[in-house]
């Protein structure tokens, strides 16, 4: 009975040990992960994105991470020590309060900092149609909230264009239809779709936007572009 009960009590105090460790380890990562989200905290009393800023290292954005996944914080977090040519533009919904800065291209690091703008379609200011590129898990989740008749303002160093969503379509990764000149001039958002799934996402989430009548004359209608090959990948997990 005495070894039977010293048994007991040793299996209780390992037992006692082990939730000791792990309520400790669980602790020590809340605190560093607290500790990590702590920057983007003090986001919103900084200044607001502007297009003439030079994105030098260290350079933070005013950004709402509500909806981020922690490892899309992590790699915006990150991309802060790179240096960016100026954005194109500055995207604005109102609806998501997103305000993010346009830049070229749709590489891993620039979709880290920002969204992009899809090489082969026109440029911001420019008449036709205007891709951007998001990932699903960043900047671009707040797309789940968007749907006909919201409007989106594209911000250039020159003027402001605001364009009204038409729809809002899924397509496979290789139709490009949609990047397409439309009747009038256009903006196409693009990401990732479903916006929580593991691995490659199989679909394209597409908003589709045209301009109001008030901004028509304001494009840059003498320039044209190459046709766009698929639409972009994003490596999201």
């Amino acid at each position: 009975m005495r070894v039977s009960g010293k048994i007991e009590s040793l299996l209780l105090i390992v037992g006692l040990l082990l939730i000791g460790v792990y309520t400790a380890a669980y602790t020590h990562r809340t605190i560093l992960s607290r500790a990590g989200l702590k920057p983007f905290q003090d986001i919103q009393a900084e200044r607001p994105v502007d297009t003439a800023v030079h994105f030098l290292p260290g350079t933070r954005l005013k950004l709402d991470v509500s909806l981020w996944s922690e490892k899309r914080i992590a790699a915006y977090e990150q991309s802060l020590a790179e240096y960016f040519d100026p954005p194109l533009a500055v995207l604005r919904i109102s609806k998501v309060h997103l305000e993010v800065p346009v830049f070229d291209g749709t590489d891993e690091l620039t979709l880290n900092r920002g969204v992009g703008h899809i090489v082969g379609t026109d440029r911001p200011g420019e008449s036709g149609n205007i891709g951007i590129a998001g990932h699903r898990d960043g900047f671009f989740r707040a797309l789940k909230d968007i749907g006909p008749g919201d409007t989106i303002e594209l911000v250039t160093p020159n003027r402001v264009v605001t364009y009204v969503v038409d729809q809002v379509v899924l397509v496979r990764p290789d139709e490009v239809s949609v990047l397409q000149p439309r009747l009038r001039p256009s903006l196409t958002l693009v990401t990732c779709y479903p916006f929580h799934f593991v691995g490659s996402a199989p679909q394209r989430y597409i908003i589709q936007a045209s301009i109001t009548g008030s901004n028509l004359s304001v494009l840059d209608v003498s320039k044209t572009r190459a046709e766009p090959g698929e639409l972009p990948q994003q490596k999201v997990r």
